[in-house]
């Protein structure tokens, strides 16, 4: 018997932990339940940290920890998947293909950004979407040091007032001015086309990250688009007209395109539909998780989000659900109660919040400790230790909150 997992990111990562987990609880063997995971590294971009400098440090390596708990790892993409006859077909090194059958299937494979047909985007814009593009921003951030000061040179603009564009923002004033010098007075902008910035953590967070904003100097225009970018600026719709070299395009997410292989319903973000044990309800022996599926987290009508603390858990119960069901044990439904933000300020502090409501807990530098206890703890996987692996993995405990 073999689960195959795809994708090596938080999901892929504790769906692999959690089949494992459930295997050896089980007494059975790795010969007799292979557990396969392809990625094209075996390792874990620590994603939610892309805004920060040095993003080349930004990776935990996983070999080890699968080595550990006898999870198979095969370097490659997943190309197509033929879910009639249970393969995955794989794009290794030196242009070869590998035929991988599977069992199950878990499909982790995580989001993209979305990055629509707008003039000059793909040629002018940055973003910290990936480990590639935010390694590229860096670079081209320490490169402005070399042009002659100007508007241009010293303005951002990043595109999106959401989480991701807020956390890019507030820490570019002083990544600039360790680039350019402390004296460095950086124009930072944020353009969202909503009428208020953070449109979609509530009234009750609004006016501390507003306020935080004003502290940094970080300006808004909202209820306004991008209508174009070129070399030296970016028109927004309303006909404003910005003098920048940097834009960080940071507006929306969409599932990874191998979603769309699967021959199932998907949602507007090209996630696909599962019931409460993660299954896809009309293709046997396919799981989703992750970014790449829409899942109810309770039974009030919230689902999960695209976000670490939803996929981790949530790739813990899909590997576990895929194990029970080839071991005959019974599956978990998954389940997500819990849920909290942190929204990282740069030099302003953090803000943290409890609840679909965004019920305001910390804010300042008492949130700012727990956002980096988040992002350089929490988030990173365990000790590449059979026992302490395995034990990270239980469905239950995941990132509870």
């Amino acid at each position: 018997m073999r689960i195959v997992i795809i994708g090596a990111g938080f999901a892929g990562m504790y769906a692999a932990l959690s089949a494992a987990r459930l295997r050896d609880i089980k007494g059975v063997s790795p010969e007799e339940l292979e557990i396969a995971l392809v990625a094209p590294e075996p390792t874990l971009v620590i994603r939610p940290r892309l805004y920060e400098p040095k993003p080349e440090t930004l990776t935990a390596p996983l070999l080890d920890v699968l080595k550990a708990v006898d999870v198979v790892y095969i370097k490659g993409s997943a190309e197509t998947i033929d879910t009639a006859s249970r393969i995955v077909q794989v794009a290794t090194a030196n242009n070869k293909r590998q035929s991988l059958s599977y069992d199950r299937l878990v499909v982790a494979t995580g989001s993209r950004l979305f990055r629509p047909n707008i003039p000059g985007l793909a040629e002018h814009g940055f973003s910290v979407d990936n480990l590639d593009d935010a390694i590229a921003l860096d670079k081209h951030l320490h490169g402005l040091a070399d042009r002659p000061a100007s508007n241009g040179r010293d303005t951002i603009v990043v595109a999106g007032g959401g989480f991701t564009g807020i956390e890019a923002a507030t820490e570019i004033p002083a990544r600039l001015r360790a680039i350019l010098g402390k004296d460095a007075k950086p124009r930072v902008i944020i353009v969202e086309r909503n009428s208020a910035i953070a449109p979609d953590m509530g009234e009750g967070s609004r006016p501390i990250i507003e306020e935080a904003l004003r502290k940094l100097g970080v300006e808004t225009r909202l209820g306004a688009g991008v209508a174009s970018l070129d070399a030296s600026g970016i028109t927004l719709s309303d006909g404003e007209r910005i003098e920048t070299e940097t834009v960080i395009w940071a507006a929306g997410i969409r599932a990874a395109p191998l979603t769309t292989q699967i021959p199932a319903e998907r949602d507007n973000f090209g996630r696909l539909l599962v019931d409460r044990d993660l299954r896809v309800p009309s293709v046997p022996g396919v799981f989703a998780t992750g970014d790449a599926a829409r899942a109810a987290s309770d039974d009030v009508g919230n689902y999960a989000l695209m976000s670490c603390q939803h996929a981790t858990r949530m790739g813990a119960f899909a590997g576990n659900n895929a194990a029970a069901e080839l071991l005959r044990m019974a599956t978990r439904p998954y389940h997500q109660k819990g849920y909290v933000t942190c929204l990282d300020l740069g030099e302003a502090g953090a803000l943290f919040t409890r609840g679909w409501d965004r019920k305001v807990e910390m804010v300042g530098d008492v949130a700012k400790k727990t956002k980096k206890e988040i992002n350089t703890v929490w988030i990173y996987p365990p000790k590449p230790e059979r026992a302490a692996a395995l034990a990270s993995a239980d469905p239950e405990h995941v990132t509870e909150v």
